[in-house]
């Protein structure tokens, strides 16, 4: 394979990743606002689903296809700028997601598992979850984004 095939895998990989991240967030906040709990456990356990088919996965596709890339473009990785801080950056995405996201997300499911009345439900411990599940989410989905700004403008050098 070349170069080019390799950027194209790392690109669709991205879009993938990126698409799931950020739909993820989106399809949590209609549930709450729902405020029907069969239905939040369901997004929650969606999003978890989702993530080991995509998230995780896109994680490996993009880090292997962009080292490919850029051993068969010539690139030396660590002394390319926009390359080595996009490595930082989507290594702490994944610190983030792995050591506070997911266990916010399998605390929410678990919170909301087999729950049928909204009258006994601890909404207060349910809504500090869900502001902190969107606040480190939200960061785990910005280190990707500026780092797919690095890589499109190749900056810095």
């Amino acid at each position: 394979m070349s170069y080019s095939y390799f950027k194209l895998i790392h690109l669709l990989a991205v879009m993938i990743f990126l698409g799931n991240l950020i739909t993820g967030l989106f399809w949590m906040r209609l549930a709450i606002k729902t405020k029907d709990l069969k239905t939040i456990c369901f997004t929650i356990k969606s999003i978890i689903k989702l993530d080991n088919y995509f998230t995780i996965p896109g994680v490996v596709i993009i880090t292997t296809a962009g080292i490919f890339a850029g051993v068969y473009g010539h690139f030396p990785l660590l002394h390319t700028g926009w390359i080595l801080w996009s490595i930082i950056l989507l290594s702490l995405s994944g610190i983030v997601f792995g050591f506070i996201v997911a266990p916010l997300q399998k605390k929410i499911y678990h919170l909301t598992l087999n729950k049928e009345a909204t009258n006994d439900f601890d909404w207060t411990t349910f809504y500090k979850l869900c502001v902190a599940w969107d606040v480190w989410g939200l960061i785990a989905l910005i280190l990707p984004l500026v780092a797919f700004v690095m890589m499109t403008l190749k900056i810095p050098q």
